[in-house]
């Protein structure tokens, strides 16, 4: 099967008087994240490892910051351009896996309504989805925010190889016989047949 991985990061610095946008939400916080969009590094890292997954480039390839259209912008546009960058290419989303580096909010509380969030906004399901935060302990950088993402995508399958599939399963028994077959490629041994009685089993005399 076709895999490829893509990583993406992003950092911006905290501002007062600015809602905070994490993973497409507004969370709840004094500050929110400086930026030419709307700051949400959660996005900026997913979209540009989206992206580098299909070695399409990164954000900036599509949206320089010195364009004022961009100006204060929701990062769901730039997680769209990816995703459709994605389709084009003939890949789908395998899972996502995130960490959010800073000192505050707590992310845990509000982690799960991140996820199903991203869920949607991805169009995949929440197990796909990983979000984990750690506090930048030591490192002096507790008035910033950053976000590291791993995004793991396969090859979408063709419609004509799933039709090609469903042409050759057209019986339930040859159904049986494919998971067989796997079975025993995996284990090394033929997975038991389940025998029907030639005997009557309503008769017990």
């Amino acid at each position: 099967m076709d895999t490829r991985i893509g990583f993406g990061w992003d950092s911006h610095a905290f501002k007062p008087g600015i809602p905070l946008r994490l993973g497409g939400m507004t969370l709840d916080h004094p500050e929110g994240l400086a930026g030419h969009s709307d700051g949400d590094v959660l996005l900026h890292a997913i979209t540009d490892a989206l992206l580098g997954a299909v070695a399409a480039g990164d954000i900036g390839s599509f949206f320089p910051p010195g364009d004022a259209r961009w100006k204060d912008a929701d990062s769901s546009i730039f997680l769209n351009l990816a995703l459709a960058e994605l389709e084009s290419a003939g890949y789908r989303i395998v899972n996502i896996d995130t960490t959010l580096v800073l000192a505050a909010p707590k992310i845990a509380p509000v982690a799960g309504e991140i996820r199903t969030r991203l869920a949607d906004l991805l169009g995949v399901e929440i197990d796909q989805i990983s979000v984990k935060a750690k506090t930048p302990e030591g490192l002096g950088q507790d008035h910033v925010a950053q976000c590291h993402a791993v995004a793991l995508i396969q090859r979408a399958p063709e419609p004509e190889d799933l039709k090609s599939m469903s042409a050759v399963i057209e019986t339930q028994r040859q159904l049986e016989d494919v998971v067989e077959d796997l079975l025993t490629s995996v284990h090394g041994a033929p997975k038991k047949r389940i025998v029907a009685p030639f005997f009557d089993t309503e008769d017990i005399t």
